[in-house]
């Protein structure tokens, strides 16, 4: 309803219109809105990033004790004994256990005693970074005095990079997670992308436009909507249960995972294929070849950079997936890193997924480091799709 205000403005200029003023107020609230959401995810996605680095970052170091190690025929037996009883309880239990490989590695240690750099225990480590003290009195007294004397000292943490998990905190790594999660995306790339993109060819350059094929097209867009985890009861079903395939293995995760991925491969190459220009094809045409001729030498060619920006995309998807492995059993416990693809292994994210559970808090540090290190490649992946994109990208 006009006011006397409006109606006297209307009378003055006959194109005046008197909802300009309540549409520009509108417009003015929805931009505050927009910037408050956009300035509220900002906000929240800097305080996680914050939260998780600043959690991580203990985990880069590692704590060690210089003490003397006695190496024979007793203490190789009973690797307890090889340090001082009264600092036996601050050394980690993970190194001593290592004494009859470094004997091995080399003989000449046998019957000695050396004065050595020892891995402390996770609860001297975690003391001496502030966290969660449970050391007892005369403990502290220990480590206190040993690190007023110098025997005390961290270190950067290269157990976490070249071991595979352990029960023993301070000797819990990732690699054996790294090299299982290469094995399965390599496996999910070789079965997934050349497939993907043959259906992409074919869908979108040869199939006729009838209900069969719209059927198989309506039935891929819904896949790419499905919840991963019944991804893990198909790879569950199919390649364990009816194929007999090894459980846990990077095979059967790479095989689950391409399932998973294949949809997201064929909608972004059937996408950048019709990206293409009409008029290539025509062209081809023109001079004589064939439809083959012309798709295989002219249009998959121009297409190419964005298949491979959707199929890049699609791999950092596949990384950081968990429900489904978790199904086909690839959150078992891995201390060494698989060499064949039919052994069993992990990845990273059921890593992650293993250690938060964990009592020992120290496993809450190895965790925010863990992440960091999937979110680190997550990015790199998307960042190489993007400058892939942008390097091999044709303006018409």
């Amino acid at each position: 309803m006009m006011t006397k205000k409006d109606k006297k403005k209307l009378k003055e200029n006959p194109f005046y219109d008197p909802t300009l003023n309540k549409r520009h107020r509108k417009s003015k609230r929805f931009k505050k809105f927009t910037l408050t959401s956009l300035i509220f995810s900002i906000a929240f996605l800097a305080f996680f990033l914050f939260d998780i680095v600043t959690k991580s970052i203990p985990a880069f170091s590692i704590t060690y004790i210089k003490t003397d190690v006695v190496i024979n025929d007793k203490t190789i037996g009973a690797y307890h004994k090889a340090v001082d009883r009264k600092i036996r309880k601050l050394v980690s239990r993970a190194w001593l256990r290592d004494i009859r490989q470094l004997v091995k590695e080399n003989p000449a240690l046998m019957n000695t005693t050396q004065s050595m750099w020892v891995l402390a225990d996770d609860q001297v480590d975690q003391y001496l970074k502030g966290h969660h003290n449970t050391l007892k009195p005369k403990q502290i007294v220990q480590v206190e005095e040993l690190k007023k004397a110098g025997m005390i000292e961290k270190r950067f943490n290269t157990i976490f990079f070249t071991r595979g998990d352990s029960k023993i905190p301070e000797y819990a790594g990732l690699w054996s997670a790294v090299v299982g999660s290469v094995f399965t995306l390599i496996i999910t790339m070789v079965v997934a992308f050349p497939i993907g993109v043959m259906t992409a060819i074919y869908l979108e350059e040869f199939a006729e436009d009838n209900k069969f094929t719209r059927f198989i097209e309506i039935n891929i867009n819904n896949l790419a909507a499905i919840p991963s985890i019944l991804f893990g009861l198909l790879g569950l079903a199919i390649f364990i249960n009816l194929f007999g395939m090894p459980r846990s293995s990077p095979l059967v995760g790479g095989l689950t995972l391409a399932l998973m991925t294949l949809p997201i491969i064929i909608v972004s190459s059937r996408a950048a294929l019709r990206a293409v220009p009409d008029s290539i094809r025509q062209a081809g045409y023109g001079l004589g070849l064939n439809k083959i001729q012309v798709t295989r030498d002219h249009v998959l060619p121009l297409a190419f950079p964005g298949i491979l920006t959707g199929s890049i995309i699609g791999l950092a998807q596949a990384m950081g997936e968990t429900a489904p492995l978790i199904i086909i059993g690839m959150i078992a416990f891995i201390p060494d890193a698989p060499s064949m693809v039919t052994q069993a292994a992990t990845v990273m994210p059921a890593q992650l997924f293993t250690w938060a559970g964990m009592p020992e808090k120290m496993y809450i540090e190895k965790t925010a480091a863990g992440i960091v290190v999937l979110l680190s490649i997550l990015i790199s992946l998307n960042a190489l799709a993007i400058y892939l994109r942008k390097k091999f990208e044709v303006k018409w």
